[in-house]
Order: structure tokens, then sequence, then C-alpha cells
């Protein structure tokens, strides 16, 4: 009972955590907000990430704690000890090597949690106000990352009594202009950053690293709408032809391009465009739109939703990815 009791806690914790980390970065004027929110949600995460760890080993306490043995020649270990005394816990990262080792955290949840580390990590005094709206995207990543792996993990946590929401900074007047200097060390992070987007996990749909929300004023009226529904039950979505591609970024060409890389097997034959006629006919994986939206005899090209490649994993081989398990000596 007592260590159900720790699991709840850590919880209860970590849900004030990410409230408090979102709080603040809605303040309307906060200049130390991103520094602040990668504090508090990274806080939250690892109280998170604890917690399931603890659940997943039965509840036994010492699976979050530092172990060290007892004597030389005794194989039983017990807790290291903090300056004040108390028992030590592990760190996000060991936590993380822990959960990754069964298999429960994904490629792309992960580098979110480490950019924001190193964000955390580096005490950025030196951002520049340029890294807002990166920093944001991280943001509105790892909020949707935390309330997908609760309700993943199926943790005792009702959402239904939380918002949980970060304010678009691009309500902020366009006119007003900034102008600074990015020194060396932004620079460093923002490629970290961007290097961890390049190389992410492309057929992950639950979790992302970055996520980019654009917000643009128009005079005239935005009824003209192209109505989705993907199920009876769901929330209908609504995409602009202008925004299409947005949510169906890749063309034909990217697509076999992707496919000789992705796959051993690959070849562009008939095979190949069976399936790709079959795709077309899914309004989830595939938009055609015309070149020229006011001509009614303008060509048609066809566009593809990144959902394209869990259809096509099921024909063809993936070529075999080298997984690198995450240690605490990543930013050393």
């Amino acid at each position: 009972m007592i260590r159900k009791k720790t699991h709840k806690e850590l919880l209860d914790k970590s849900i004030s955590c990410m409230l408090s980390a979102i709080e603040i970065y809605n303040k309307p004027n906060f200049a130390y907000r991103e520094e602040s929110f990668a504090i508090l949600a990274i806080n939250a995460w690892e109280l998170l990430l604890k917690a399931y760890l603890l659940k997943i080993n039965n509840y036994e306490v010492t699976s979050i704690f530092e172990l060290s043995p007892k004597s030389k020649t005794k194989r039983k270990k017990q807790p290291e000890q903090n300056r004040c005394g108390n028992p030590k816990s592990i760190s996000i990262f060991k936590t993380i090597e822990k959960l990754q080792q069964k298999n429960l955290l994904s490629k792309n949840l992960v580098e979110n949690l480490i950019s924001l580390i190193e964000l955390r990590d580096n005490a950025i005094h030196f951002i520049a106000p340029q890294l807002t709206k990166y920093i944001q995207e991280l943001g509105f990543a790892c909020v949707k990352n935390y309330i997908t792996i609760i309700k993943k993990w199926e943790l005792k946590i009702d959402l239904s009594k939380y918002n949980f929401y970060l304010m678009p900074l691009a309500y902020v007047d366009a006119k007003i202009e900034i102008e600074s200097v990015l020194t060396s060390e932004t620079k460093k992070y923002l490629y970290f950053i961007q290097n961890k987007i390049n190389n992410k996990d492309e057929t992950d749909n639950d979790f992302d690293i970055a996520i980019s929300i654009d917000i643009h004023f128009r005079k005239d009226n935005s009824f003209d709408f192209i109505g989705v529904k993907y199920d009876e039950a769901g929330v209908p979505i609504f995409f602009s032809e202008e925004n299409i591609r947005v949510n169906f970024p890749l063309g034909y060409k990217d697509i076999t391009t992707k496919c000789k890389e992705r796959y051993s097997d690959f070849s562009q034959n008939k095979n190949f465009h069976k399936i790709m006629s079959e795709i077309k006919n899914n309004n989830k994986l595939h938009h055609e739109r015309k070149l020229d939206p006011n001509n009614k005899n303008s060509q048609r090209k066809s566009f593809f939703n990144t959902n394209i490649w869990k259809e096509l994993d099921n024909h063809y081989t993936k070529n075999k990815i080298i997984n690198q398990n995450i240690s605490p000596n990543l930013f050393n």
C-alpha cells in the first residue's frame, strides 16, 4: 500500500509540475519563459517516467534508486545516499535507458526530451529572441507527447480536469521587430536540435520532436474549406486549399527517393505502381490538387500523407537501423 502511495505521489507531482510549466509559459510578460518551461517540464517528465518504472517493477521503490554493493565481498546492494543522507534516485537518463530497454519509449519522444534537457542543462541565458519560436515548437511537442503517453500507458490521471495548452506566440504583433546576433552557443544548440529533427522517425505518428504552429491573419473569409472526417465518432478536421500541403507534404518523387533508402527490396516496378494506385483511393493518405485551383481544366498532382510509410512497410523490407541507447555522457 505504501509503495503504491509513492507511485501516486510521483504522478500527482508530475501533473503539478507540468501545469506550472504551462502556466509560467503562458504568462503575458515573463523574461525567463523558455528556460523555466524547460526546467519544470523536464521535472514533470522525470517524475512521470519514474512513476511508470516503479509500476512495471511491482512498485519496488529500489527500482528508481541508485544502488551500490554493501561491501566489496557482498553482492547485495543498498541505495546510495545524497548529501543529506536520503536515498538517491536515478537520473532521468538512466530512467529513459531502462524504459528503452523494454521498448516503452519511442525515438521521437526521447529526442524531444533530450532537446529540452539540453536547454535546461545549459542554463540558456544566451537565448536570442529568434529562438523563441523554435523552443515553442519543442514545447508543443513536449505537452502533446506527455498527454499521449499518459493515455497510452493508461495511467490513473483524469486529464479532463486540466487544460494542457501553450498560447501561440504567433499572436504577437508581427510589426514588432527585434534584432539580435546569434551567439556561437545558440547556433550550436540550433544545429543540435535540427540534427535530431532531420533524423526523426517518420513512421512514428504518436510522438513528435517538435510541432510547428503558424497563424496567419487574412482579410478574406475562410469558409471555403475541404472537409475531412476519418471516423464517424471522431472530431472533424478542416483543411483550406492553401494549407493542404502541410498535411500531405510528400510528392510522388519524394516517396520513390525515400523508398530506395528505406527498403532493401524496393523496385519501382508494376507492383509498386499497383500499391500506389490503391493508396490513392485512401483519402487519409492521398490528396489530389489542381496546380491552378482557379482553372477547371488545370492539371492535377498527387500529394501524400506521411502515414503512407505504414502502408508501404507492409509490402517491403526495411533496412536495418542501429538504435543507439541514451547515456549520461551524451552531452560531454
